[in-house]
């Protein structure tokens, strides 16, 4: 079960990223035909990354402590002291910004350049702390696969 919950809040993260650019390219050819698509994939995104926050913070106050320790032990402790600790910062960035995607792609952005500007900056700046997020993670994971490696293997 755990590990099911491991793997859940990056996958949410990726669809929450890809969701992202699906609103990045709909607001670039903004018009009416797509307007509905632009909305709904505003709420897709918040609602990816609602998901990826809930799942990562149970997983982090459930389970992370024992990798924590194993991490700080290891052979490569920055990968909690640095990724893990600025990952728990940033990634609010793109909470915040997927929570107000919503608000932004409400608006006709097929009319007003300035909304589908925003849309773009905002969709942008989510897959990019979205992808540090995700690298972030991989090296973490890889310092816990390092900690619990048979000294010399």
């Amino acid at each position: 079960m755990t590990d099911v919950l491991l793997f859940i809040h990056p996958t949410a993260g990726v669809l929450g990223i890809l969701a992202s650019v699906w609103v990045f390219v709909e607001a670039l050819n903004a018009s009416e035909a797509n307007r509905s698509r632009i909305r709904s994939g505003g709420i897709i995104v918040a609602l990816c990354f609602v998901a990826t926050w809930a799942f990562a913070g149970y997983w982090y106050t459930s389970f992370y402590g024992v990798d924590k320790q194993a991490i700080l032990g290891g052979p490569i402790p920055w990968a909690h002291s640095f990724f893990m600790e600025t990952k728990e910062h940033y990634f609010f960035i793109a909470l915040f910004l997927a929570l107000y995607l919503p608000f932004v792609t409400r608006l006709d952005l097929a009319r007003n350049g300035q909304a589908r500007l925003m849309t773009m900056a905002v969709t942008t700046l989510i897959v990019l702390t979205g992808l540090c997020a995700e690298g972030a993670g991989a090296l973490i994971s890889f310092g816990v696969r390092l900690a619990y490696q048979p000294a010399g293997a």
